[in-house]
This record gives C-alpha cells, sequence and structure tokens, in this order.
C-alpha cells in the first residue's frame, strides 16, 4: 500500500492540488484499496489537531503579523542600524540583525522577511547595494525566524514528538545565532568587495536614542521567552501574552494599528492559521497510515542496512530534509518526515531535543532553496524583483547556511 500511496501522492502533486489535499487525497486512496474503514479519517484528523500546544500556532502568527505591521519593525531596523550601519556594507549586516531580532518575535521565516523587507529594501536600493543580493540576503535571514523561538514549526515538531516545547525552544538560540553570524561574515565580505558605502556614523547618543525608540519592541521576546524560561506560564499562555503586547503597543504607545488595518490583520493570520492547521490535519492522517504500515521501521531498517556508520546514516537524514523543504510546505514536511526519520535517530542514539533542531533548521533552508522557497518568492514581491535574479544571488547565502547547518548536525555527535 506505501507505493499506491508514493503514486497517487505524486500524481495528485503533478496536478496541482493544494498540498493539503494531495495529503489527504492520496492517503484516502490508498486506505480505500487497502480495505481501511475511512471511519479513521475523521478520527485522525481531529486527533492531530487536538493539542492544547497547538494553540500557540494561531497566537504566534497573529502576535507576528500585528509586530510586522507597523512602527515596531521599523524601530528595530533603526536600531540594529545604530549599531553596525557604520561598518562598510553595514546596512547588510543590519539586514540579518533586524531578521534576528524579529525572529525572536514572529515565529515565522516569511513574516520575518516581509517585515524586515519593507523596512529595509528602499533603503538598499537608495545606498547602491544590488537589490538582487539585498532581497535575497534578507530572505535568507528570514529562515532564522523558524529556528530562534518561538518557532511555529518548533511547537509542530515537539507535538509530534511528545518533547517539551521549552526544550526545543532553549535549543533554538545557539544555530540561530550561527546562521545569522554565518549570513553576516558572508555580507562583510561582500561589503568589501563591492565597495558598498558605509552608513550611519556609530554614536552612543543614536545607540541609545534608537535602543529606546525599540524598547517596547525589544521587551516582546523577553516578556514571551522569560515567561517560559522561567516558568511561569506554558508556550501556548505565551503566545496569548504576545497577541495581547502588540496589541498595546501598537494601538495605545505607537498608535499606528486602526480597526481596519486590525481587522485585516486577524483575517490574515485566521487564513494562514486555517491553512497550517489544515495541512497538519490532513498529515496526521498520512503520517498514521505509514506507522500502521510499518513504514518508519522498515526506513530505519533499510538504511541501518546501507551502513552502521552515524556520520554516513546522519548525512542521509540530512539529505532527505533539505530535499523534502525545497518542495514541501515546512509543517507538512514536519508532520511526514518527522514520524519516518524519528525511530531512525532513536537508533543512532541522537538526541530527541537535537533531531527537532536538525529537522527544523534542514526545513528552513528549504524556504530560500529554488524552485519552491516560500521566502524568496515574499522577497521577490516585497523588493518588486524578478524571482530568477533573487534565486541566482542567494547561492553564496545557501552555501553559507548549509554549512552551518552540518555544524549543528555533527557538533554535538563529536563533542558526544
Amino acid at each position: 500500500m506505501s507505493l499506491v500511496l508514493a503514486l497517487l501522492f505524486v500524481v495528485f502533486m503533478l496536478m496541482g492540488l493544494p498540498i493539503a489535499f494531495v495529503i489527504g487525497a492520496s492517503t484516502m486512496g490508498a486506505l480505500q484499496l487497502g480495505g481501511v474503514p475511512l471511519m479513521v479519517v475523521p478520527q485522525q484528523m481531529f486527533s492531530g489537531i487536538n493539542s492544547f500546544a497547538l494553540v500557540a500556532v494561531p497566537m504566534f502568527i497573529l502576535a507576528g503579523d500585528i509586530m510586522a505591521h507597523g512602527e515596531i519593525s521599523k524601530r528595530l531596523v533603526a536600531f540594529a542600524d545604530s549599531l553596525f550601519g557604520f561598518v562598510k556594507g553595514g546596512l547588510s549586516v543590519v539586514s540579518v540583525l533586524a531578521g534576528m531580532f524579529f525572529a525572536a518575535i514572529s515565529g515565522s521565516g516569511a513574516a520575518t522577511t516581509a517585515a524586515v523587507g519593507a523596512s529595509l529594501v528602499p533603503e538598499l536600493k537608495r545606498k547602491g547595494y544590488d537589490p538582487a543580493s539585498a532581497a535575497a540576503l534578507i530572505a535568507a535571514s528570514g529562515t532564522i525566524g523558524v529556528v530562534i523561538p518561538p518557532s511555529v514549526p518548533i511547537i509542530i515538531y515537539a507535538v509530534i514528538a511528545q518533547e517539551s516545547v521549552k526544550d526545543l525552544f532553549l535549543s533554538g538560540f545557539i544555530p540561530g545565532i550561527a546562521m545569522g553570524l554565518g549570513l553576516m561574515a558572508i555580507a562583510l565580505v561582500q561589503g568589501h568587495r563591492r565597495a558598498y558605502p558605509r552608513g550611519t556614523e556609530l554614536s552612543l547618543r543614536a545607540i541609545l536614542r534608537t535602543l529606546l525608540s525599540a524598547s517596547w519592541g525589544l521587551m516582546a521576546p523577553l516578556i514571551i521567552l522569560g515567561g517560559i524560561f522561567s516558568g511561569y506560564f506554558t508556550p501556548s499562555e505565551a503566545a496569548v501574552i504576545a497577541v495581547n503586547y502588540a496589541i498595546l503597543v501598537s494601538f495605545f504607545i505607537y498608535r499606528d494599528l486602526t480597526l481596519t488595518s486590525f481587522y485585516q490583520i486577524v483575517l490574515r493570520a485566521g487564513v494562514t492559521t486555517a491553512v497550517i492547521l489544515f495541512v497538519i490535519a490532513a498529515s496526521s492522517i498520512l503520517s498514521w497510515a505509514l506507522s500502521s504500515w510499518q513504514v518508519p521501521n522498515a526506513i530505519a531498517a533499510f538504511a541501518l542496512s546501507l551502513s552502521d556508520n552515524v556520520y554516513v546514516l546522519m548525512f542521509l537524514i540530512m539529505l532527505i530534509i533539505l530535499i523534502t523543504g525545497v518542495f514541501l510546505e515546512t509543517a507538512s514536511a514536519l508532520i511526514i518526515l518527522t514520524p519516518m526519520l524519528l525511530p531512525l535517530a532513536a537508533q543512532l542514539g541522537i538526541d530527541t531535543v537535537h533531531f527537532g533542531i536538525i529537522i527544523v533548521v534542514g526545513l528552513a533552508i528549504g524556504m530560500v532553496t529554488p524552485p519552491m522557497a516560500i521566502n524568496l518568492f515574499v522577497a521577490s514581491s516585497t523588493a518588486n524583483i524578478p524571482i530568477e535574479r533573487i534565486a541566482r544571488a542567494v547561492l553564496p547565502y545557501l552555501a553559507v547556511l548549509i554549512v552551518v547547518y552540518l555544524l549543528i548536525a555533527y557538533a554535538p555527535l563529536m563533542l558526544g
């Protein structure tokens, strides 16, 4: 039946159906041909989204959209500019740093790309930076949005793997910072090679002024993550607090949010949430079917028959994750890959939390890997640059992210 499922999956995908329908329809077809009662479908769909932890998903999406709308993202960019704008090509470093700041608020790669791109792309163009390279860098920085907590994909992985969201969040900081530092290094090298101009002069007064101006935005991750790690509230409760905080700051402090724009943001966040949860529900059927047919065990046995070297098998796992991330949306890829690869990772002695970071970072890289790269499409729309140009310009940043990915995967194994 697994071969029938794979065939139906490919056929429906080539027909251009939305990924949730591809997953659901192919699994239902295979179950029907296998004589499995279809009553199991609604049961598994409900079971897949019947988790309190998933309450955090719509809330973090809404909080990120509110904060991306107006002054919060702009003031974070201004603060980053005051820190590194004086360096040659410093505005590129600012792009990455702003992406890291916003990553600690939004939990979404696309939202991070859109917020930073809207604030920085016009300024980058005005100062003579290569537009395609600048947009590609912002898109690459957007991948950090799903690694540095809070992260929607990490929450989804935690639900599937029945792992602690708090532990996974804690493990996301170092990989996210490493990705940012790698992108900054490439940005600085390009800044010197292309003789990009210096930005604002380094000034303690400017740093203090922009820090004070951006303080409300900078306080958001401190409140959200500080509350989670101190045990004052759960990640789901933190997501609700993030929404309330974003509304408070945007409506009453910065006063850049109107009732009309708030309604549009809520509507957009609702649509995004519905898509993600529908994908999760459809993918839950697939996970159940694969588990029933012992596919994860078969994959683990096949992989172990190829080699018993943990480094070789880790490379194969990472290759599968990267390729899947190119073609599938992150949530659906997580729900398909986690049940399939987690048993193999367990047999290799890979920690569940470490594996979660590996799979999330690998799928995040897929967000900037052509042809199905959501961050590149967002950057293309924001910068009004053809996707083909951005896809070529993203290659050096993609190479750096893959090098960092290898370090994230192998360093803990080598250190034991």
